[in-house]
C-alpha cells in the first residue's frame, strides 16, 4: 500500500491506483468530463486537475497515479480557477443545454460565468445521415469518449477520430467521409458515452424538435436481449407506452454500459403491435 496525503488526511492506496481513485476513497467529489471508469483516460478536458506539492503544473486526477509521499491538494484557489476557466470556456463556446446534470451541477459549484468569454462557437447544423443516431457537434466538447468507445475500449471498429487544430478540431471519420460511406458500424456505444447530447438517438432528436420528450414521464425496465445468448442487459426506457432509448448499465459484468446495433437499436419491432 502506498501512503500519501489528500487535503491534509493521510490516506493508504495500492499501487497503480490513480489520484482519482484515491480521492473517491475518501469521498472527495473531484468533477470529470473525459473520464468514464469503462473507458482509458485520456487527459483531454482538465477538469479533474489536483495540485501536487512540490509540482509546477497542475496533474490531471484521472491518469496520474499515486506516489508514496505524495500531498495532494484538491480545492485550492489555483485548482478552482484553473476548473472554473476550463467549465468557461466550454461553455462560451458550445451548446451545454442539453448535458449531463453533472456538468450542470459542476458549473454552479465553480460559480463559471461562460458568457463573459463569449465569442466564436462551434455552431453548426446537425448532421441526420441515418435513422438510429444523430450527430449535433454544435454540443460537442470534444472530450474523446466517443473516440474511445469506438476503440479498443469496447467496439474496435475506430471509425471516428478527432481530426484539425483549435476551432476547426472536430470529430470525424476516416478522411471525413459521410458516416454511412465509413467504418461506422452504428453500434451506438458513441452514443450511450457521450455527456452533452451531442449523440443521440433519432427517436429522442424527433421528439425533442417536436416537443414531445419528458423524461419525467419515463420508466427504465432492465430486461435481457433477446437476440443472441451473450446475455446483455437491457434498460428500456419508455414514455407512453413506447420504447424511446435503450441503454446498458456501465456496471454490468457483460456489457460494461456497451451494446451492439440489435440490442441498442433493435427495439423497434415491439411497437408493432
Amino acid at each position: 500500500m502506498i501512503q500519501l496525503t489528500i487535503d491534509g488526511r493521510t490516506t493508504h492506496a495500492p499501487e497503480g491506483t490513480t489520484i482519482l481513485q484515491a480521492c473517491n476513497a475518501q469521498g472527495i467529489d473531484t468533477p470529470t468530463l473525459c473520464h468514464l471508469k469503462t473507458l482509458t483516460p485520456v487527459n483531454a478536458c482538465r477538469l479533474c486537475v489536483v495540485e501536487l506539492e512540490g509540482a509546477r503544473a497542475l496533474a490531471p486526477a484521472c491518469s496520474r497515479k499515486v506516489e508514496a509521499g505524495m500531498v495532494v491538494r484538491t480545492n485550492t484557489d489555483r485548482v478552482r480557477h484553473s476548473r472554473r476557466l476550463i467549465l468557461e470556456m466550454l461553455g462560451s463556446s458550445v451548446d451545454l443545454t442539453l448535458a449531463s446534470e453533472g456538468l450542470r451541477r459542476h458549473m454552479r459549484d465553480y460559480g463559471a460565468q461562460p458568457e463573459r468569454l463569449a465569442g466564436e462557437t462551434v455552431a453548426q447544423p446537425v448532421k441526420i445521415d441515418n435513422d438510429l443516431y444523430v450527430r449535433d457537434y454544435s454540443r460537442c466538447v470534444l472530450c474523446y469518449k466517443c473516440v474511445e468507445a469506438c476503440g479498443t475500449d469496447a467496439q474496435n471498429t475506430f471509425a471516428i477520430a478527432v481530426a484539425g487544430r483549435g476551432f476547426a478540431a472536430h470529430i470525424s471519420t476516416e478522411s471525413d467521409r459521410p458516416l454511412p460511406d465509413s467504418a461506422c458500424v452504428y453500434c451506438g456505444n458513441c452514443v450511450g458515452v457521450c455527456p452533452t447530447g451531442a449523440l443521440m438517438f433519432k427517436s429522442e432528436h424527433d421528439m425533442r424538435q417536436a416537443g414531445t420528450w419528458d423524461e419525467s414521464k419515463q420508466t427504465v425496465t432492465d430486461t435481457i436481449c433477446p437476440y443472441c445468448g451473450v446475455g446483455c442487459t437491457l434498460q428500456l426506457h419508455v414514455q407512453d407506452n413506447d420504447i424511446v432509448r435503450v441503454t446498458s448499465p456501465l456496471d454490468h459484468d457483460v456489457t460494461s454500459g456497451h451494446l451492439c446495433i440489435k440490442g441498442r437499436f433493435g427495439w423497434q419491432f415491439v411497437q408493432n403491435r
